[in-house]
């Protein structure tokens, strides 16, 4: 099981930015696909940007332009910079990382407690 934990998600205006972070202590990050969800209450947890092993990426359609995903594999961290924030964008905001690239799919095989962005 591998330990994931996000940081960085708060209370934002309409039209800011955040950057959320994702660490992965311990474990050699290059060998993940990793991804960013998020759930608002009472929806289903839906995929927002996923990466593989190579730097690939891919985006939910609906949220290609404001929503970036990279990582630091050195710094073993995963980052999802979030601009132009929407109220829409409130959310729980989990990491995810799998060996096989599972993209948006949601049957990560590890996942981390997630980070709250709110936006008013």
């Amino acid at each position: 099981h591998v330990q994931l934990v996000e940081s960085g998600g708060g209370s934002v205006q309409a039209g800011g930015s955040l950057r959320l972070s994702c660490a992965v202590p311990g474990y050699r990050y290059d060998t993940y696909c990793m991804a960013w969800f998020r759930q608002a209450p009472g929806m289903e947890r839906d995929g927002v940007a996923a990466i593989d092993k190579r730097g690939m990426t891919t985006y939910a359609g609906s949220l290609q332009g404001r929503f970036t995903i990279s990582k630091d594999n050195a710094a073993n961290t995963l980052y999802l910079q979030i601009d132009n924030l929407k109220p829409e964008d409130t959310a729980m905001y989990y990491c995810a990382a799998d060996f096989f690239n599972l993209q948006l799919a949601r049957h990560y095989a590890n996942w981390g407690r997630g980070t709250q962005v709110t936006v008013s």
